[in-house]
């Protein structure tokens, strides 16, 4: 290793600037630690900010409706109240344990940081949506095909098709109801996954339930509208048209795992993420994951999940980079009598 002198040691360094991530760099802060918050995309925010803007959220404490976008322009408001540093267009391209501290190598090199410790809120990694399987996908994506909505306004006074039984699908349905001309919620099963009073809205909803339904192809008319044609998996043959502006698929989507499995950290992996124990602590001493990459038995992928866990791995990682600080020491968290 080079002279560490020349490089800049931090307290926690926090690798991913979604919701978790940025909740995690602010309550860093909270505790004064010397934190930085680095993110590979040119701005923060994360799946919430690229996939779901205008969506509505319910299952977070204390917001009652409100937008991705509003979620996360509070947390930038937060993390401005103590000048939290973060680094966008940054990707974490190495990381390596030496005596004591963390090399974080950046943009394959470019820069080195050192940290005391390491909090990985990075999601599941790369993503891409579920594709709608038929022939001509490609050439629809020029004309009504999408896998996201991130204006609901270009929707309105429109016949919109949505594809997907899940809280996105429904969710995104019960939202353009109101808005768009006629809204259609096409699902392959009879029953939905989505959140029991998302569903209640839905059946409450002027949203056409198309169930159980699955798409067996789609052609662009010479009206620039898409042809839909659905077959009934329960009556063989049976075919079924709609004809709609826009067609927005909600399957979900796949993700290319993380990077951080090829490094030389000796850490546990399983199918849903990267193994944790208590305090929301890795195999490797230091080394804390949050949010949607972290796994262990029942954990359930959820933003406010990860707001729990946040300040768990920054008190636990403040322990050993910093244990002359204790322990929390503010009104939430003081005995009651």
């Amino acid at each position: 290793m080079n002279d560490t002198n020349s490089k800049e040691m931090y307290d926690i360094v926090v690798v991913g600037a979604g919701p978790v991530g940025l909740f995690a760099g602010y309550y860093a802060s909270l505790r004064d630690a010397k934190v930085l918050i680095i993110e590979a995309k040119e701005t923060v925010g994360g799946q919430v900010k690229a996939l779901y803007p205008d969506k509505k959220i319910w299952d977070v404490a204390g917001l009652a409706g409100e937008t991705g976008r509003q979620l996360i322009e509070g947390l930038k408001t937060q993390a401005k109240r103590f000048d939290t540093p973060i680094r966008t267009n940054t990707r974490l391209t190495g990381l390596k344990k030496e005596a004591g501290y963390f090399v974080l190598e950046l943009n394959a090199g470019e820069q080195e940081l050192l940290s005391k410790t390491v909090i990985l809120a990075t999601g599941k990694g790369a993503f891409e949506p579920r594709r709608l399987q038929v022939v001509n996908e490609s050439a629809l994506l020029k004309s009504g095909l999408s896998y996201e909505a991130i204006k609901l306004a270009e929707f309105a006074g429109k016949r919109v098709a949505v594809l997907g039984g899940g809280d996105s699908a429904v969710d995104l349905a019960n939202e353009l109801a109101n808005l768009s001309e006629e809204t259609y919620l096409i699902h392959r099963r009879e029953n939905f996954r989505a959140m029991e009073q998302s569903v209640k809205q839905l059946n409450a909803s002027s949203v056409i339930q198309k169930t159980p339904y699955k798409v067996q192809a789609v052609r662009q008319m010479p009206s620039g509208q898409l042809l839909i044609s659905l077959a009934d998996p329960k009556q063989e043959g049976q075919i079924e048209q709609l004809l709609v502006d826009r067609l927005v698929v909600q399957y979900g989507f796949k993700t290319a795992g993380q990077e951080i499995r090829d490094w030389p950290i000796d850490l546990n992996w399983d199918k849903a993420g990267l193994v944790v124990s208590e305090q929301i602590k890795t195999k490797q001493e230091g080394l804390f994951a949050i949010g949607d990459l972290s796994s262990y038995p029942e954990h359930v992928d959820l933003i406010a999940t990860g707001f729990g866990q946040a300040p768990a791995a920054v008190n636990a990682a403040l322990a050993l980079s910093a244990p002359e600080k204790g322990g929390p020491g503010h009104s939430s968290s003081l005995p009651i009598e």
